[in-house]
């Protein structure tokens, strides 16, 4: 297996106010020891080829590749013209990620607005993945559904967020160029077993984020789904180095073997700095190399 970093500390700061640039995080994580840095669409001021190009080099000076791209799409949306527009941009986003020499592009269901009911919702979101998945197969690249908490920038949570919705989307989509990314930390902010989600995806996981997720002292997961509907996440909501919180990485990279996964496993720490990822990543190569 293979490790990427993603800058969860670094959000507000390359996608917002735009104080530090994508080449100032690929210069900063080229000593943290990974083989590859995922990315995400906000952290790019152009999408034109040219600047693509010299991302990738960028990247690529260092001895890394860029394998995974971290798109969230809003497959849910109620306008019709919304939903196409949110398509047309993944579309865009399978390019990009081709472009930085990528092979997954990830995908959600879209956000969990009162008004949209479950089997409304799973059927755009199945018909939306459906028609992006030729497209996808031309560039060689594969979509990555995610058992999502919340984008960062959304509203409200995701939609597929409990798994019994998000088994149902994944188990209608049956094609080489579509998969699992499997979070084991947004299993547990769903109040579900991360190990039970595992168990019943493990063979169609084709990517992995990795970290581990704690609420603040004090606090439950009932006020975590009270403190949901908002802009960005719940601010009783804390990471944490890989390894030191709930998640049982041992068992969860031993069922990832059994089903014969040997692909990346993402990083998605360091809300408390860059040493936090550089202890994170010590922690899974002792477990990805065994």
């Amino acid at each position: 297996m293979k490790l990427a970093a993603f800058p969860k500390c670094y959000m507000d700061a390359l996608c917002v106010d735009r104080s530090m640039s994508v080449f100032d995080w690929i210069e900063m994580a080229s000593g943290l020891g990974v083989d590859g840095l995922e990315m995400y669409p906000g952290f790019f001021t152009s999408l034109d080829d040219a600047y693509l190009d010299r991302v990738r080099e960028a990247i690529e000076k260092h001895g890394m590749t860029m394998p995974m791209l971290c798109c969230s799409p809003d497959f849910t949306h109620p306008d019709a013209a919304q939903r196409r527009d949110e398509v047309e941009r993944e579309r865009r986003m399978i390019d990009v990620t081709a472009r930085l020499g990528g092979g997954f592009c990830r995908v959600l269901s879209g956000q969990r607005r009162p008004e949209v009911g479950r089997e409304d919702g799973i059927e755009r979101v199945v018909k939306a993945i459906e028609e992006l998945l030729p497209h996808a197969q031309s560039r060689g690249v594969v979509l990555a559904m995610e058992n999502h908490y919340k984008d960062g920038y959304w509203q409200y949570p995701e939609f597929a967020q409990k798994s019994d919705v998000f088994l149902e989307i994944v188990e209608r989509i049956r094609s080489p160029w579509f998969g699992v990314q499997f979070d084991p930390s947004n299993a547990v902010v769903a109040g579900e077993d991360p190990l039970q989600l595992l168990e019943q995806v493990k063979h169609r996981v084709v990517t992995m984020h990795a970290s581990d997720r704690f609420l603040k002292p004090g606090h439950t997961l009932e006020e975590l789904r009270e403190a949901e509907e908002g802009p960005g996440y719940a601010s009783i909501l804390v990471h944490g180095v890989t390894g030191r919180g709930l998640n049982d990485y041992p068992r969860i990279f031993e069922l990832l073997r059994e089903a014969g996964f040997d692909g990346w496993v993402s990083i998605e720490d360091g809300m408390n700095g860059l040493e936090e990822i550089r202890e994170s990543a010590v922690f899974l190569r002792g477990l990805t190399s065994a």
